[in-house]
């Protein structure tokens, strides 16, 4: 992420509106491109239904798959994200650029096989068709692939590209869909095809970008696993925010909000919609941190390390670390401030305007807004210090505090279920309460600690952390030799 900071400053320090506009226009699709799409998609899914006279239930279907299937996706990928930037990070470090493209596809195909096969179960018994649920399926393969490339995607500095891959995708699913519906294929099929095709034309950008920028190498495939067991917090930090961000919704579908759609495809629009929308205001944080956090906070970041690795005097860390904090203060309040403001204002008009879309919206759905709007906010200045901490490689305090992050979401929603249904929202809010007070604690805590952390806690001899994901990586790489032969012999 240090990477795209260091460029987008190149393109703030240009003067105008039309570079700031297109510096933060690339930082929000880099950032937060294929979920942006999966709104977008949702949104404009369910808008050709209304216009071109769809059923309710197949409105309802089409939504609960698309939504299963994105949702499937980023939990199965949660579990690598954050190691499988870890390891690129220092591939790049270490100019073994060799070993990027063999370690995408092989944490590709584990994600693949492991996630097919879960997946694949719930299919055959969810009471899906035998060609809607080969779509899904087909939809699912591309998620997996478009989301880890997404992760690779932060060492590319081609903006421009992404954003083409972003607008491209976007205009191939409504076209494919307006056609196909246009020659009479039922709504359902016709839509899924459309989404598939759409993410498809940015996985094979994504993909043919990756190319571009990184050589093929004769680098195991596998070796990315070894980091798995070194930064197993990683792993459990990327699944524990997912939890947190989506559990919620599922458990609000097993509650009384509950509208059995299809088998096992069930759904609750009346609190999904409000949360879909509300989601959306996180972009502001999100891009944010990235354009101000990074760009003005990595510098003294950088600096102040430096003089630790370069052997610089001890005045000069301390005047370092005491102006990397100032900034980091500063702009963690500027980042809180325009969440803040966003969320007021969005809150204060986004009621009114949702009247006008054909969302259904009522009076119970805008409480259910309003409160997820004030949720959302707060997890995204949270999992901005989350973010920090991982910075300063403070895994255990960011593997408690997303910990505290899923639990918290998951338990208060739960309990809200016992309340009456205009309270349901505000078990997700206390849940992310809970994420931005210990978030606020640990990283106050750690950052005032720095030099103890630096120089007392780092182990005296490197350590090189082994378990079942190296053996996996092992046998892996002995069946692929093997396998190897055989078609030589």
């Amino acid at each position: 992420m240090a990477g795209i900071g260091f460029e987008l400053k190149k393109l703030f320090n240009r003067r105008g509106l039309f570079a700031a506009f297109r510096a933060y226009g690339y930082a929000g699709v880099v950032c937060t491109g294929p979920m942006l799409l999966g709104v977008v998609l949702l949104l404009g899914v369910m808008f050709l239904c209304d216009i071109t006279g769809s059923s309710r239930h197949s409105r309802e279907l089409l939504v609960c798959m698309i939504t299963y299937t994105l949702l499937a996706s980023l939990t199965v990928t949660s579990f690598l994200s954050m190691v499988v930037t870890r390891f690129i990070a220092d591939q790049l470090y270490e100019e073994n650029y060799e070993a990027v493209l063999p370690s995408f596809w092989g944490s590709s195909g584990l994600m693949l096989i492991v996630g097919g096969i879960l997946y694949g179960v719930f299919l055959i018994f969810s009471g899906a068709g035998l060609l809607d649920g080969f779509l899904c399926f087909g939809f699912f393969g591309e998620l997996i692939i478009t989301w880890n490339a997404m992760s690779y995607l932060t060492a590319i500095k081609d903006y421009r590209g992404i954003l083409l891959a972003f607008i491209a995708a976007i205009v191939v699913t409504f076209l494919t869909g307006w056609i196909l519906l246009m020659t009479g294929i039922p709504h359902v099929e016709a839509l899924l095809i459309a989404v598939s095709v759409g993410y498809g034309v940015m996985m094979v950008w994504d993909v043919a970008l990756l190319y571009q920028y990184f050589p093929s190498g004769n680098v195991s495939a596998f070796f990315f696993l070894r980091w798995v067991d070194q930064f197993l917090p990683l792993a459990f930090t990327g699944l524990f925010i997912n939890i947190g961000l989506f559990a919620h919704l599922v458990i609000m579908w097993m509650g009384p909000l509950q509208v059995k759609v299809q088998g096992l495809f069930v759904g609750a629009p009346s609190h999904d919609v409000p949360a879909l929308i509300a989601f959306l205001t996180i972009l502001v944080t999100t891009v944010n941190f990235v354009v101000s956090v990074e760009v003005n906070f990595y510098p003294k970041y950088r600096n102040y390390y430096s003089l630790f690795n370069d052997k610089g005097a001890i005045g000069d860390i301390k005047q370092a670390g005491e102006e990397m904090r100032k900034v980091l203060n500063m702009e963690l309040k500027y980042t809180a401030l325009k969440q803040l403001l966003t969320t007021a204002l969005v809150i204060s008009v986004g009621g009114i305007l949702l009247e006008y879309l054909p969302l259904g919206f009522n009076d119970l759905m805008e409480g259910y807004f309003r409160t997820l709007c004030v949720g959302y906010g707060l997890y995204a200045v949270a999992n901005t210090m989350l973010l920090l901490l991982l910075y300063f490689t403070d895994y255990k305090g960011a593997l408690w505090s997303s910990g505290i992050f899923a639990a918290g979401t998951s338990v208060f929603t739960i309990i809200s279920l016992f309340f009456p249904q205009v309270y349901y929202g505000f078990g997700f809010l206390d849940g992310c309460v809970a994420f931005f007070l210990f978030s606020v604690l640990r990283l106050d805590y750690y950052t005032k600690r720095l030099p103890y952390y630096i120089l007392s806690v780092q182990p005296v001899v490197q350590e090189d952390k082994t378990g079942i994901f190296t053996e996996l990586g092992y046998f892996l790489d002995k069946k692929l030799e093997g396998r190897q032969e055989l078609e030589k012999i």
